[in-house]
């Protein structure tokens, strides 16, 4: 249980947050006081994730429904939390989906619904709440592809890496008052990546990370909150890695099984 109230007094809206590391975050920040705005475009999951945060925690939610590839949705997002709460102190975008196609392969489908989803609405979503903020903090979920990658991510790699690009230059253009950081997750078990995993693989990836274990939505939002917070007062421009120590590799062939 979170006994921290770094967030108490504040809004934070987070974006992609019916599920996932998105819903995760928004957990972790209403646990520590804030009022959060819980989107997405499944109204279903999206108020239950809302009440589950109203019932559970010390702050409120409410969700908004938006589809984060509609500018319009996303005008209208931050109008209404701003409306709700009076305000807005921190963003956290989450939003995300991806393709399993090479660059050879994809289409210019694939190309916008990885790009419009996962970089543009970052942008857009920041540029007007950025708008309604006195002082705030600005968190955008990246990945470990941005650094390190696989076969057959594309757009989605070159998406993440670009998503560090952006967060240096939001910290420059929008500070001193505006801090924005990104956070990298690695292998978290979320449906995404975990649905088709069966159990054998499931154990190979466990044992290869330094940490013995893949990593939970709740090791990702406590890392968010962190560069929300006024703890990471002096931190702007930054990504931080969350991937269990996986970028520390350099050959799966010289690990010994992290979980014995």
């Amino acid at each position: 249980m979170v006994s921290a109230r770094r967030f108490e007094g504040q809004t934070a809206l987070v974006t992609g947050s019916t599920r996932g590391i998105g819903a995760g975050t928004a957990r972790r920040l209403a646990d520590e006081g804030a009022d959060v705005v819980v989107t997405g475009r499944t109204v279903e999951d999206g108020e239950a994730v809302a009440a589950e945060i109203t019932e559970g925690t010390p702050g409120t939610a409410e969700f908004v429904r938006a589809d984060m590839r509609d500018p319009d949705d996303i005008a209208a997002l931050v109008e209404a939390t701003v409306e709700e709460y009076g305000g807005l102190d921190v963003l956290v975008n989450s939003a995300g989906v991806q393709t399993e196609t090479a660059a050879d392969e994809a289409t210019m489908d694939d190309w916008d619904f990885v790009l419009e989803t996962d970089f543009r609405s970052y942008w857009l979503t920041t540029k007007h709440a950025v708008a309604a903020m006195d002082e705030g903090a600005v968190v955008n979920v990246s990945s470990n592809h941005a650094r390190l990658t696989m076969p057959e991510h594309f757009p989605y790699n070159a998406v993440k890496a670009g998503i560090d690009g952006m967060t240096r230059a939001m910290a420059l253009d929008f500070g001193p008052s505006i801090r924005v950081n990104t956070v990298n997750p690695g292998w978290v078990a979320v449906e995404r990546t975990t649905d088709d995993m069966d159990g054998e693989y499931r154990e190979h990836l466990e044992s290869i990370h330094p940490v013995g274990r893949l990593g939970d939505p709740e090791d990702v939002a406590g890392a968010a909150a962190f560069l929300a917070s006024d703890d990471a007062a002096f931190v702007t421009g930054a990504s931080l890695l969350v991937d269990g120590g996986r970028s520390a590799v350099m050959q799966d062939d010289t690990l010994p099984d992290y979980r014995e």
